[in-house]
């Protein structure tokens, strides 16, 4: 699958998502692209929306399969840490 067709499909059903899932109506203008990447005939694309709700979606297109994976994850914490902290 073309990688802007496959990132449109995952605009669409995060808006279907939204809208099922929480009430919430979201333009496609609403989603942005984080990160995308094709690879032979698989594709990947990290989402997320212009909500303050902290949730990004990593989509994941098996193209042997044919069978896209949607995970959703939600911000937990933003912890600082220095890099003298870090690494010492």
């Amino acid at each position: 699958m073309d990688s802007y067709k496959f990132q449109k499909a995952c605009k669409e059903w995060l808006i279907k998502y939204y809208s099922e899932k929480f009430g919430k109506s979201l333009e496609i203008e609403d989603i942005f692209v984080v990160w995308s990447c094709k690879t032979l005939q698989n594709n990947k694309v990290l989402i997320s929306t212009t909500l303050f709700d902290g949730v990004y979606v990593e989509c994941t297109y098996n193209g042997d399969k044919q069978e896209t994976y949607f995970d959703i994850y939600k911000k937990q914490e933003n912890i600082l840490v220095s890099n003298g902290e870090l690494i010492g």
